[in-house]
């Protein structure tokens, strides 16, 4: 009976193998969208005052290289209508600032103009709780056997807060995102909360806080739930068309992706014990 097995396998495989085709599936190709990674970071006890912005564009499917854009102008400007212009780093499409004043719940609007069209942004600088401790651990996840960060702060009462958690782990490439807000602790301790079962000692994990808006909290939902937060980074162009906060003045129709944030930051190290 087993050769009987072996020889109905070879048979099977055989089949498969003659039957092999080459498919090409040909996929629609949109015309290239502008995308602007625009998340300026105020990290506590810093000035501030460099700052980096990246332009690039959509591109096809099985594309290897994202194309960045060069030679747009780029600047953000306050309430009362200082300017700060971001220079090119010659073709990289990276716009820096160096002069840039943060200031908390202050305005800004963000302009890119680039191949004649012009866009804007604008959002509020958000303020985000200071850490104030970690704990480690060593019984969390389902079965009780996982090791867990919890991430302390105390959300400030009587005000609508809304953050972001980003985890940076040195056993794995990928980056991990979620948002929150504070409906159910507010004016209380709260803590983000590490998701990798895979931690052990030694490992090295990067925990950072963001202040973000509600606007920006809701498009953040929307993103995670369609990359299915299965990582990489929510800045990179996204499987499906997600739209933020930036309007072309120039044509409506032709959005840009992306979005343009500010927060106050707040991160910490820790390593596994």
């Amino acid at each position: 009976m087993k050769k009987v097995y072996i020889i109905t396998a070879i048979i099977f495989s055989f089949f498969l193998h003659s039957c092999e085709e080459v498919i090409d599936v040909d996929l629609d190709t949109e015309k290239p969208r502008l995308v602007v990674d625009a998340g300026i970071n105020w990290y506590k006890g810093t000035a501030g005052e460099q700052q980096k912005i990246k332009l690039t564009t959509t591109t096809g499917y099985y594309s290897n290289t994202i194309p960045v854009v060069s030679g747009a102008t780029v600047f953000v400007k306050n309430s009362v209508d200082t300017v700060f212009d971001f220079i090119e780093i010659p073709n990289t499409g990276e716009y820096v600032c160096s002069t840039f004043i943060p200031q908390l719940n202050e305005t800004y609007t963000l302009t890119v103009i680039s191949n004649g069209q012009t866009y804007t942004a604008t959002e509020t600088l958000k303020p985000v709780a200071a850490i104030e401790s970690l704990e480690q651990k060593n019984d969390g996840g389902i079965t009780g056997e996982d090791i867990e960060i919890r991430t302390y702060f105390n959300d400030p009462a009587l005000e609508e807060n809304y953050y972001m958690y980003k985890f940076k782990y040195s056993n794995v490439v990928k980056l991990d995102y979620y948002v929150d807000e504070d409906r159910f602790y507010n004016g209380n301790t709260f803590f983000s909360l590490t998701d990798n079962d895979d931690l052990s000692a030694g490992d090295q994990v990067e925990i950072t806080h963001f202040g973000i808006s509600r606007s920006y909290y809701n498009y953040m939902n929307v993103l995670l739930s369609v990359a299915g937060n299965t990582g990489g980074g929510p800045f990179q162009s996204p499987p499906a068309t997600v739209r933020g906060n930036l309007v072309n003045q120039t044509n409506f129709d032709n959005y840009a992706l992306g979005y343009f944030r500010l927060s106050e930051v707040d991160t910490r190290s820790y390593m596994i014990l």
